[in-house]
């Protein structure tokens, strides 16, 4: 199952990357040619992506390496640093573009708007394609690069927009203004997935997962008395693992398969992949939680 999810992720962003690199240049030669700097803008901006989701299919392939003796979870925590490299690269990007926006917006200059209109077409139709390829994903390095490729495509349409409004109305500062907007809508998508990524790393509850519904169904097992040292975490944001302490009566404890079993069920169906559960009886509790009360109300 993980061998086929880390096959899919880097095929996915393979194909972004190719889709991403060629496209790349092709900004950059129209950018020059239609003297727009939202499509230059775009292009630095394309570029920085190109960088990233390289790093990213690079840290994908090294990921599918085994578990060994030092890394007994395996690799995959690899594509959360290609996923924070991912970011770090798109805000740097993102500051010049609007360090170069604000004289433009003083200064708007002469650009080709049937030209920005033909580019911004292309660009919709390619940069949507990697989005779509992306979206297919579900890890953490998945989910901001297509924010990266996502925020082109809105860029993209702006550009479409204001092409044909400059077509019509010769009035270049739109430009500029599309570039503001654009470039401070992705700083908020990609804030947020940083976000996202800082909570892996800090080994928090995956968003999807809501503990206090997880313990409340554990205990209506009959046989659970109590529950303690719940921790819920995921290891790139696909991989979710469980570990916790079941207060179980003595019966259960003669046949202790029989409630893992309930258990590891539960939690099935939260996306829960991976679980260690350590039984005990009322008498004893080895957790670091054992002062708390965790027994059933």
């Amino acid at each position: 199952m993980h061998k086929h999810n880390h096959n899919n992720r880097e095929k996915n962003i393979k194909t972004a990357v190719f889709l991403n690199v060629s496209f790349t240049i092709i900004e950059i030669i129209g950018g020059i040619w239609t003297n727009s700097l939202a499509i230059l803008s775009d292009a630095l901006h394309d570029f920085g992506d190109s960088i990233a989701l390289i790093t990213s299919w690079i840290a994908e392939r090294k990921a599918k390496k085994p578990a060994d003796i030092k890394r007994t979870y395996g690799y995959q925590r690899l594509s959360l640093f290609s996923s924070v490299f991912a970011g770090v690269v798109l805000v740097a990007g993102s500051l010049f573009i609007l360090s170069q926006t604000i004289p433009r917006l003083l200064n708007p200059e002469h650009t080709n708007a049937p030209g920005m209109i033909g580019l911004a077409i292309l660009g919709i139709v390619v940069n949507g394609l990697a989005v779509l390829r992306l979206k297919q994903g579900q890890s953490q390095n998945e989910k901001v690069l297509s924010w990266h490729l996502l925020e082109d495509v809105l860029g993209w349409i702006g550009i479409l927009i204001g092409g044909i409004i400059m077509t019509f109305w010769d009035n270049h500062i739109i430009d500029p203004i599309m570039t503001l907007g654009f470039t401070t809508f992705m700083l908020w998508g990609v804030g947020k997935n940083l976000k996202g990524t800082f909570n892996i790393f800090m080994q928090g509850v995956p968003e999807h997962i809501n503990v206090d519904k997880i313990k409340e169904t554990i205990l209506k097992i009959k046989e659970i008395k109590g529950i303690h040292d719940i921790h819920i975490w995921s290891l790139e944001g696909e991989t979710d693992i469980f570990s916790g302490h079941i207060v179980v009566d003595e019966d259960a404890l003669q046949k202790p398969d029989n409630v893992k079993k309930k258990i590891k069920h539960i939690i099935a169906k939260h996306h829960i992949e991976h679980s260690t559960i350590e039984l005990e009886s009322e008498q004893f509790c080895s957790g670091i939680d054992c002062d708390n009360n965790y027994h059933k109300q």
